[in-house]
């Protein structure tokens, strides 16, 4: 029995990986394209002015609420103070993916999602930087009522000299993440972890 957890285990963490992986890899690609200057005009500009400081880490600025985003109760973890709802997708068996955008750094996210889950989580992927945690105060994963377990991935989108994660809503601040939080909550009516 537990030879069939130990494998069913590691392939959930597989196919959850490249689904995310495909997802965000997908929205990356979205980019914005630049208009190709005109014959006889001159390139524009870069201002010369520097950007204002950015606030300290700990502070993470106010993000407007967001109708369309779960209540922190349903997703069984806290979510980043700041963090902004990006949207959802069906997972299966009644379980949703939640993403956010974040501002704050991997190494920031990822400590403060030891403290949420009570556990050091794992470092799935060096390249892009990819920490998961799927135990602590998160319920535990059942195969014959779960599509995945339940989990909180974190993943640095700045990696290789990436801009960010682009923002969905047009206009809205800020234009990327450097960082997104992917939330899988158990299905409803599970019961809460011992």
């Amino acid at each position: 029995m537990s030879y069939h957890f130990y494998n069913g285990g590691v392939m959930v963490r597989f196919v959850l990986s490249c689904f995310l992986v495909a997802v965000l890899t997908a929205a990356a690609r979205a980019q914005t394209p630049q208009p190709f200057p005109k014959a006889g005009t001159a390139p524009p500009q870069k201002s010369a002015t520097t950007p204002p400081p950015a606030a300290p880490a700990t502070q993470a600025p106010a993000a407007p609420v967001d109708p369309n985003a779960p209540p922190g109760a349903a997703l069984g973890v806290t979510v980043y103070p700041g963090a902004q709802f990006l949207g959802s997708y069906d997972a299966g068996r009644g379980q949703r993916y939640y993403l956010f955008g974040a501002t704050a750094s991997f190494a920031e996210l990822v400590g403060y999602y030891r403290t949420q889950t009570g556990e050091r989580g794992d470092l799935v992927f060096k390249e892009p930087q990819t920490h998961m945690f799927t135990g602590g105060t998160l319920a535990r994963y059942r195969e014959e009522t779960m599509a995945f377990p339940p989990s909180v991935t974190v993943k640095d989108w700045t990696s290789g000299g990436s801009a960010g994660y682009p923002n969905p809503k047009i206009g809205a601040q800020p234009q990327r993440f450097p960082t997104v939080i992917m939330i899988v909550p158990p299905p409803a009516g599970t019961p809460a972890p011992r």
